[in-house]
C-alpha cells in the first residue's frame, strides 16, 4: 500500500548538491531540489521501502528566502519538498507550458500546507551568511 511507502529527505549544501547535479542529472552548478522517484515499478516496492528521495538545497534555500520579499528559508525549504513531489507525481518545468503548471500545482500545494502548518523558523546552521 502506497502509505506503506516512505519519503526520504536529505538537506545538502551547494557542494554536494553540484556533484549530485552533475553525477545524476548531467547539469553544472547546484539547484534547489533533485528527486529520485522509484515509482516507475510499484511492484517492486515493498512495505516501509524508500519510494521517493529529495535532496534539498539549502544553500539555495537561504539564498532564495533573503532575496524574495514574499519568501523565507523556511518557506523555500517547504517549497522544495512540494516541487519535488510533483516531480514525482510527473510534473516537469523544463519547458514554458509545463513550468507553468508546476508553479500553478506548486501555489496549490503550498496554499494548503501553510494554513495546517506553521512554518517555524529553521536555523541556517551549516548555511553561510547570505550576502
Amino acid at each position: 500500500m502506497a502509505e506503506d511507502w516512505r519519503l526520504q529527505v536529505y538537506f545538502v549544501d551547494d557542494a554536494e548538491m553540484a556533484r549530485a547535479n552533475a553525477d545524476y542529472v548531467g547539469h553544472q552548478g547546484t539547484t534547489d531540489v533533485i528527486t529520485f522517484s522509484y515509482f516507475d515499478d510499484p511492484e517492486s516496492l515493498f512495505p516501509g521501502d524508500v519510494a521517493l528521495e529529495l535532496l534539498i538545497g539549502v544553500e539555495v534555500a537561504a539564498r532564495e528566502g533573503a532575496a524574495r520579499a514574499d519568501s523565507s528559508f523556511e518557506a523555500e525549504l517547504a517549497l522544495y519538498v512540494a516541487h519535488g513531489c510533483l516531480h514525482a507525481a510527473g510534473e516537469d518545468d523544463l519547458a514554458p507550458g509545463p513550468r507553468r503548471r508546476m508553479r500553478r500545482r506548486e501555489r496549490e500545494v503550498m496554499a494548503h500546507l501553510i494554513p495546517e502548518f506553521a512554518l517555524l523558523p529553521v536555523p541556517e546552521a551549516g548555511c553561510p551568511a547570505v550576502e
